[in-house]
């Protein structure tokens, strides 16, 4: 499976990149705070969606498969690992460098791919010294 290394972090980038250089006109962020829906609810508030929240919520869940992803020790880990470290450092430069990524919904999407790339490593770490731990164990095991 070749697509097992790419982070999926990927996907909300690339969209929020498309909407902001192909849409022409439109100031910085301006998409992302349109309301798409809005929904009533029985507190007789109205709760209503954004372009951004959407995104967002996309995104958490892309971060959820990521973690999962970060639980298995295989050889690619690593590689998913750095490349979501890349993706990190190339949404961070942009956040500084570029007018349209100045925007809340892409500042949590930096958050979220900061957490992806510590997060990973962190959980790789963690599931490592369990397997080494049970290893071990194994190991005395066998000699008694």
């Amino acid at each position: 499976m070749f697509l097992i290394g790419i982070p999926l972090l990927v996907i909300p980038f690339a969209i929020y990149n498309i909407v902001e250089f192909l849409l022409p006109g439109a100031s910085p962020g301006e998409f992302w705070a349109k309301t798409l829906f809005e929904l009533p609810m029985m507190s007789g508030a109205s709760w209503s969606l954004t372009a951004g929240d959407l995104l967002l919520a996309l995104s958490m869940l892309l971060l959820f498969v990521e973690l999962v992803k970060a639980t298995r020790l295989t050889g690619h880990s690593l590689l998913d690992h750095l490349l979501s470290t890349l993706l990190f450092i190339g949404m961070l430069v942009e956040f500084l460098l570029v007018k349209q990524a100045a925007t809340a919904t892409f500042f949590l999407l930096l958050v979220i791919s900061f957490v992806d790339a510590i997060g990973g490593y962190t959980v790789t770490m963690r599931a490592s010294q369990r397997n080494i731990l049970v290893d071990q164990v194994d190991a005395v095991h066998r000699a008694v």
